[in-house]
């Protein structure tokens, strides 16, 4: 059983879509009116941002994958950040608890970045606060994901080329790397399909290689 927020956004529906084509039993939480966007999946209607509308619809030791976030992150954003990021964070935690799940899977972002503060700053605080409630985790740190209508990175790929080869900048280089909706919808797959005893983080590369579920 699996139990996943953001099911209808961008990347939560390709999510919600290879979860049921491996075999997944998948429960949604949706806002009023977009039930019709988890096809194949059980629904349960609530605010991701209040606990107290879903937790108890989350099945009993499932897997709980918090996918809940502001679109197109941006420095101008970090109000919302903090009301919609930090508070569905909060809240999915308190409902994994509840339904006493065996794994949570949260995606956050790769740290440290020259850019992008405010938005680090509210993911490290996911993190954190996964630690703190003492939950079976993996934790997700992409940096950039490459995907339909995100496409703009691509320019920069040569730099990373570049990047990769000078061994004062090949670790931030590859920490900082590119990845693709399909290897991200992939290694959120793999997480569920390989749960974590205790907290594992997932950097960019085993997000590319897929290896992070071998070990």
């Amino acid at each position: 059983m699996v139990f996943l927020t953001g099911a209808t956004g961008y990347m939560g529906q390709r999510l919600a879509a290879e979860l049921l084509r491996r075999g997944h039993n998948v429960t949604a939480l949706v806002r009023t009116g977009s039930e019709t966007k988890a096809a194949g999946c059980s629904v349960v209607v609530g605010d991701a941002l209040d606990a107290g509308s879903y937790r108890e619809q989350v099945p009993r030791g499932a897997t709980f994958i918090h996918l809940v976030g502001v679109a197109h992150p941006s420095p101008a954003k970090a109000a919302e950040f903090v009301a919609i990021d930090l508070q569905s964070i909060r809240a999915a935690i308190n409902a994994a608890q509840f339904a006493e799940v065996s794994h949570f899977v949260y995606v956050s972002v790769a740290h440290p970045a020259p850019v992008m503060k405010a938005y680090i700053a509210v993911r490290r605080e996911g993190e954190a606060l996964i630690r703190s409630a003492r939950l079976s985790a993996t934790i997700l740190r992409p940096w950039y994901v490459l995907g339909p209508g995100h496409w703009w990175p691509v320019a920069l790929i040569p730099m990373y080329w570049f990047m990769e080869r000078i061994p004062a900048t090949r670790e931030g280089a590859r920490r900082l790397g590119l990845v693709t909706l399909k290897q991200m919808v992939s290694a959120l797959a793999d997480a569920v399909d390989h749960p974590s005893d205790g907290v594992r983080v997932v950097e960019a590369p085993a997000i590319k290689s897929g290896d992070f579920c071998l070990s």
